[in-house]
């Protein structure tokens, strides 16, 4: 018995497989046609641009073809044994795909007792979640979301595919697949061949984030205006009327209102032949909103499960940019903790211009000096030359107070991290003394996409996005797009309704 006859009320027929074998047979002629006949004065452009239609049409009927093959081999007596009955042999569905729209049936099944949700034991089999896009296609523009905003991703995918979901809705996969990205990031798999030294650098970098009342305007609702002009410049001179004057700012006033967030890259170094330390090796990039000691949390579990355990006997370095609350973090004992040589070099030039024109030789021969005891590892001596510096201004005069307070706070901020600067014998074991890696990561990972002109980030939805972009930048797209879909699929032959597109964002994660 047929789905129409099984199903009397429904629309149209559905087509068979061999009606739809028959189909793809005569489009595939067509195109053969449309390639061999002669196109006149067409130019390459038209061809193309006609080819491509009619591939994405051609793709649409195997795709038809392929899920009509898959419901007819179904058998769903496995969800009859599991309490289901049929409720429906041929429901319809419109899966929007890489080619376009495919129209398709499935049966639906649901509880015999007790109620509950239904379930499309089609939809089960392949994947497919109450999206209505593709898998494939949802990844596509998360991924492209993780690299451009929501609004050119949408833009891009118009151009190549012909048709692209809205901004809104791209942001909305991208909250929904970001909230499995915290473990997989935090339990997926392990690179093979790691080196003999693990580094871990950690920064921060800050990103526009909304004010209260940009949120209180965000949210209030909408509210109807009167029809007028419809051209983008009086539109907005309206907008900016009916909102009134802004404050304007003082002084100092910042209008980034800007949230840090933490980075840490981890890569391993293998010493080679001639005795110096190679790499990176599997360098790995991760980035949270959250507190930073759960960015040390994760880093301290990701050393232990790359080889790394609390207490081993394998070099550790940790390089950081001189916030004292990681030094004092004991999750790393035995590990060498290092200070970036350049937040040491910045107050030795912040001292010299004191006493010396800005880039004047005078001041590149004075740092010059005072850097090479840095190099060497002579933190003492260099105290001692500031020290002197300090007993050598005058008690009174102009700007001596400053040179004081200056000399002062420089000399117990490196007071203070003598033993994270012990830069000769790091050199002498070519260990690492600055953070040029994670300082690059936060300009690209996080400033490239974060932190542009117009963006005003909820630090919940800009996690999502960071934490995405992370799996994107360490190569790890197409294993952790396997590695959800596996969730995805457990979930659902659990009779679970799922769907990737969310408006709730994830959770930051808080130290424990």
């Amino acid at each position: 018995m047929s789905d129409c006859e099984r199903n009397p009320p429904a629309a149209a027929c559905p087509p068979t497989v061999e009606d739809l074998r028959r189909q793809a047979h005569e489009q595939l002629d067509g195109i053969i046609a449309y390639c061999a006949n002669d196109p006149g004065a067409a130019s390459f452009l038209n061809f193309e641009t006609g080819l491509l239609e009619l591939l994405r049409s051609l793709g649409c009927l195997l795709i038809q073809l392929f899920l009509r093959t898959r419901h007819d081999r179904l058998d769903p007596a496995a969800w009859q044994a599991r309490g289901y009955r049929v409720a429906d042999p041929a429901a319809g569905r419109t899966l929007k795909t890489s080619c376009g729209p495919v129209a398709y049936v499935r049966a639906f099944l649901v509880p015999r007792h007790g109620g509950g949700p239904g379930v499309h034991p089609l939809d089960v089999a392949l994947g497919l979640t109450r999206d209505a896009y593709s898998p494939l296609l949802i990844g596509w523009f998360c991924r492209l979301a993780t690299r451009v905003s929501f609004q050119v991703a949408s833009g891009l995918g118009e151009m190549f595919l012909g048709a692209a979901p809205p901004a809104s809705a791209i942001e909305e996969w991208v909250l929904g697949l970001a909230r499995p990205a915290y473990v997989y990031l935090s339990e997926g798999p392990l690179p093979e061949g790691e080196g003999a030294v693990l580094v871990i650098e950690i920064d921060g970098k800050a990103v526009p984030t909304a004010t209260e009342q940009e949120l209180t305007r965000r949210r209030r609702p909408r509210t109807g205006h009167e029809q007028g002009c419809l051209c983008q410049r009086h539109r907005g001179r309206a907008r900016r009327g009916r909102r009134g004057r802004k404050r304007r700012r003082k002084k100092g006033d910042k209008s980034k209102n800007g949230r840090s967030a933490t980075l840490v890259v981890m890569y391993t170094l293998r010493r080679g032949g001639d005795g110096r330390l190679h790499g990176p090796i599997h360098k790995k990039v991760f980035g949270t909103f959250g507190s930073r000691r759960s960015a040390l949390d994760w880093a301290r579990t990701q050393a232990t499960r790359r080889g790394f355990p609390p207490g081993t006997a394998k070099t550790v370095q940790i390089v950081i940019d001189g916030e004292t609350c990681l030094e004092r973090r004991r999750l790393f004992r035995g590990a060498t903790l290092t200070l970036d040589v350049r937040h040491a070099q910045e107050k030795l030039w912040e001292v010299g211009r004191l006493f010396h024109r800005e880039g004047s030789r005078e001041l590149a021969e004075w740092v010059g000096g005072l850097e090479e005891l840095l190099y060497k590892g002579h933190v003492r001596a260099l105290l001692g030359r500031l020290e002197q510096e300090i007993q050598g201004i005058s008690p009174r005069g102009p700007g001596t107070r400053q040179k004081r307070q200056v000399l002062t706070k420089v000399i117990g901020y490196l007071e203070a991290r003598v033993k994270l600067m012990d830069y000769g014998r790091l050199r002498r074991e070519d260990l690492v003394i600055a953070s040029g890696v994670v300082e690059g990561a936060a300009r690209y990972v996080i400033g490239e996409r974060l932190d542009n002109s117009g963006m005003r980030w909820i630090e919940e939805r800009a996690e999502a996005v960071l934490l995405l972009r992370c799996i994107e930048v360490n190569g790890d797209w197409e294993d952790f797009t396997r590695w959800s879909q596996e969730q995805r699929s457990h979930d659902l032959e659990r009779g679970e309704v799922v769907q990737i597109r969310s408006k709730t964002p994830t959770q930051i994660p808080q130290a424990a």
